[in-house]
């Protein structure tokens, strides 16, 4: 090959590589155009808001870090957020141990019905969570539902679903039944990507279902298994749907700033204090990333290991 030939290619080469296709914007331009306005639109918004303050005297002033500095010394933050740290920690192991359960006699061959159950077991996932909210509320009412009925029977208040010691596994309750369903939803789809080649080899090595199991199936759906912790994970900071809807059937134990969540809603809409309010979102935002990516890295490393 001459010189004036690979001269030739190497401009033929830049000017392809010059010549752009821009015909993949007009599938992805709609998804970016709805996302800058209904996410980083708003993010941004609150990040602006945040650093306001409005005063008695000359309005809205810029103060800065000052709504920072006064929500990380805010006790009712803190306690709002030990709450949801607490129900995380309790709560989302619980779930995702039942979910897996599920999904792991599912795949099972010895369960019969295994679509009638799939469908009853994701079923609670399907009913609005107001609504799934108002049911259990009526059902954990004391002076109403079933659990008043329930004492009435006994002659004595046995079962105090909004006790205060007792108001946190409530709400767990419900969102364990509302979501078992959708993780293990999750676990299953990942369990039926296992190559049969694995199973028939761990059949001849002599291996029994518990030993399929732990050495199979559960390493197999780790990569799930990280996901369902992150939406969890996610989930459980955002709690504020439960708690809010029960609030007027427990005024006394579900208080204004019971979850992050409800102390931002209550702070900007009956409060009035949206500067405030927005640092609150921000700050739960950004500590709702960094946990979620770490439980992603570490599930990553554990995955690659």
């Amino acid at each position: 090959m001459t010189t004036q030939d690979s001269t030739a290619l190497a401009d033929h080469g830049i000017r392809r590589h010059e010549k752009r296709d821009w015909r993949g914007w007009a599938f992805v331009g709609p998804f970016m155009v709805v996302f800058a306005l209904v996410f980083l639109t708003p993010l941004a918004y609150a990040l602006y808001l945040s650093f306001f303050q409005e005063k008695l005297i000359g309005g809205t002033a810029f103060v800065g870090f000052d709504n920072y500095v006064r929500a990380l010394t805010d006790p009712q933050f803190w306690e709002a957020f030990g709450r949801v740290v607490l129900f995380l920690v309790v709560q989302v192991p619980i779930m995702l141990a039942l979910a897996l359960a599920a999904a792991l006699a599912l795949d099972s061959a010895r369960l019969r019905g295994a679509s009638f159950f799939r469908i009853l077991i994701f079923l609670p996932y399907a009913v609005p969570a107001v609504v799934a909210v108002l049911m259990w509320g009526y059902i954990y009412g004391d002076q109403f539902g079933l659990t008043s009925n329930f004492n009435d029977f006994l002659g004595s208040d046995l079962i105090t679903p909004f006790a205060r010691e007792w108001i946190l596994v409530s709400i767990g309750n419900i969102v364990t039944w509302q979501f078992v369903g959708y993780n293990m939803l999750i676990f299953y789809s990942s369990l039926k990507t296992i190559p049969t080649d694995m199973y028939e080899a761990a059949s001849l090595d002599g291996a029994g279902a518990w030993r399929t199991i732990f050495s199979i199936k559960i390493p197999s759906v780790r990569g799930a298994l990280v996901i369902a912790t992150i939406f969890s994970i996610i989930g459980s900071f955002q709690l504020f749907n439960e708690p809010n809807i029960l609030r007027p059937l427990a005024p006394n134990v579900i208080t204004t700033y019971f979850t992050p969540n409800m102390y931002a809603y209550n702070l900007s809409f009956a409060g009035q204090q949206f500067n405030y309010a927005a640092t609150i979102a921000i700050i739960m935002g950004v500590i709702t990333a960094v946990i979620a990516y770490v439980v992603q890295l570490r599930g990553s490393k554990s995955e690659v290991r």
